[in-house]
């Protein structure tokens, strides 16, 4: 070996190990979505709010940072599951002699939520991340802001990426239009910051919005800390929500489990011909993600929906077409299943996966084609049709990206193809750092580890 050449890096991989059906019950834990949400109106509350069912990692803790550097006090115990919060209300920390640095890693639902609320709180701030996060667009939200804000906010990097740098005294009474077929977190951060503001403020929508679940998940947060929301809809795509005037009040906030998170265990009862409860959750649950069960019944599987839990009990799965937007979360879930159906499915309507932590169109395609599948993409979404023969499957390294939801749900082909192993494991920090140690409990059985 020459001085100028070097071994490869070796990485840090977990092997899922085929085996039964899965039997059995869980409880995910708290959702990330509901925690940065009451996280954000507890810190402008007047009062102490308690969170009880709180998620802990690496993205709630991102949240969790940025408020304390802002003003708020928040202690956690029961190990990160029960939050106190000390709001701030209108005492935030506003330096007028500098810029409050912000280190947002790559936390969507943070910096879109934080941009939003502390240009209608007013001060100097940099919200910066991680690479991938100056790479996920945040211009359509920072331009939506600006004809109500008294200050500037801008978006620095190309193509309206972070870092967004915020120079403002607080919003005026007006009204914001923002495009909805972006990222509904655009719309959630502009409605939390409303009460924030002090000033009534009417956000109307542009065309088409998408995970509208996620905004009506915002909407009854925001009620829950005393905020008044009305939603005017005239017509499929004319949208608009009215938050008066007034402030957010403390409260004692109970966290539902992750819908999202709790997919993937619904997901390996569909693939394994199991049965899995997952505990604390049901049909009327806040969460839009609930209803990725509904597509699991169209796939063939049993659904049981309970007060305190939904049952998902796998039977022979068929291919289906169906548009995922209102549960673009669930989408790498969906295609790992569909990976065992009978006959293609189609997803539509989830362009907007091509900005989350990875492009969850391409990257996703990518993978699934290590693992047998034909895959076609489109401009929307990605037609599966699955490998023809398991029986000759000999194994595949799958990447992660870096992608939390990438690497649990293509852990799930690996309870049915030998040697599927999932690089990176430990991205699942992001929002579930003990998925895999659950799912080994969940299944009975250990993977199968290799450190770096």
């Amino acid at each position: 070996m020459t001085d100028l050449e070097t071994e490869p890096n070796p990485v840090a991989t977990v092997e899922i190990i085929p085996g039964g059906p899965v039997h059995g019950s869980i409880r995910p834990p708290g959702s990330k979505s509901l925690t940065n949400r009451a996280l954000l109106c507890a810190m402008f509350a007047r009062g102490q709010s308690t969170l009880d069912g709180a998620l802990h990692s690496e993205d709630t803790e991102v949240m969790i940072e940025a408020l304390r550097k802002v003003g708020a006090s928040v202690v956690a115990f029961n190990q990160g599951r029960t939050l106190t919060v000390n709001g701030v209300a209108g005492s935030h920390a506003s330096p007028t002699d500098g810029t409050l640095e912000l280190f947002i890693a790559n936390s969507g639902t943070t910096i879109r939520f934080l941009t939003a609320a502390l240009s209608a709180a007013g001060g100097r701030y940099r919200l910066h991340g991680v690479p991938r996060m100056h790479e996920r667009p945040i211009g359509d939200l920072t331009n939506a802001i600006q004809p109500v804000l008294k200050g500037t906010i801008e978006a620095i990097s190309l193509g309206g990426c972070p870092p967004v740098e915020i120079a403002s005294e607080g919003w005026r009474e007006g009204v914001i239009r923002v495009r909805g077929n972006v990222s509904s977190q655009y719309l959630s951060g502009l409605m939390m910051a409303a009460p924030i503001s002090g000033q009534t403020t009417r956000i109307e929508v542009d065309g088409e919005l998408v995970s509208k679940p996620y905004v009506e998940m915002t909407a009854k947060v925001m009620e829950s800390f005393g905020a008044s929301v009305e939603c005017q809809e005239s017509g499929q795509h004319n949208t608009a929500y009215t938050i008066a005037a007034g402030h957010y009040a403390a409260t004692r906030y109970e966290i539902e489990p992750d819908a999202s998170a709790a997919s993937y265990f619904w997901g390996a009862a569909a693939i394994t011909g199991g049965s899995v409860r997952v505990e604390g959750l049901s049909r009327n649950a806040m969460q839009g993600d609930v209803r990725f069960c509904d597509v699991l019944a169209q796939m063939g599987c049993e659904v049981d929906y309970q007060t305190e839990g939904i049952t998902v009990t796998g039977r022979g799965l068929r291919g289906v077409d169906v548009d995922m937007n209102f549960i673009s979360d669930t989408v790498q879930t969906f295609a790992v299943v569909a990976l065992f159906a009978q006959g293609p499915s189609r997803v539509r309507g989830v362009a907007h996966n091509r900005f989350k932590e990875t492009d969850r169109i391409g990257d996703l395609a990518r993978e699934l084609r290590r693992l047998g599948a034909r895959i076609n993409e489109h401009d929307d979404g990605m037609t599966i049709v699955p490998p023809q023969d398991f029986a000759n499957f000999s194994g595949a390294s799958l990447a992660t990206y870096h992608d939390h939801r990438m690497a649990m749900s293509l852990s799930l082909a690996g309870l049915r193809m030998p040697g599927v192993k999932i690089e990176d494991p430990a991205c699942t920090v992001k929002t579930y750092p003990n998925y895999f140690f659950d799912l080994e409990q969940l299944i009975g059985r250990s993977h199968h580890w290799r450190s770096e």
